[in-house]
């Protein structure tokens, strides 16, 4: 893996990620940055946020919302999505309750399946409440 010259920038993004629990997008990163660093644009983010996705250092997932979520727990593990509110959490479930879905996948496929990516939907405690 090639050794990154240390950016005061990238290292804030990491540090705003590794304190926040609620997965955000590349525009409220952007807009938490600004208050340290007023200069930094909005490409800048961006293309830190996947030089980190890519050196595996946070994980970018899709909510179907059309916008991008940052995690900076890189470890596995799985997501809700509340289908009122928008809010995404980290579910407390162990990984490998749902590694046989690896297994199933490659039994019915020529190449390997590695693994995989799960997001559950529905409703979360306060909007559960609401309904």
């Amino acid at each position: 893996m090639k050794t990154l010259k240390y950016s005061r920038q990238r290292e804030a993004i990491m540090n705003y990620l590794a304190q926040t629990k609620e997965h955000p997008t590349a525009d409220t990163i952007y807009m938490n940055i600004r208050e340290t660093y007023p200069n930094i644009s909005l490409g800048t983010v961006y293309r830190n946020l996947n030089l980190l996705v890519e050196q595996g250092e946070i994980i970018k997932f899709s909510c179907g919302d059309g916008c991008d979520r940052f995690d900076g727990n890189a470890d596995p593990h799985y997501h809700f999505v509340c289908k009122r509110c928008s809010k995404v959490y980290d579910l407390d479930m162990k990984i490998d309750s749902l590694n046989h879905i690896n297994l199933i996948a490659n039994a019915g496929f020529d190449g390997e399946v590695l693994g995989h990516s799960t997001i559950f939907y529905g409703y979360c405690p306060d909007c559960k409440t609401l309904s």
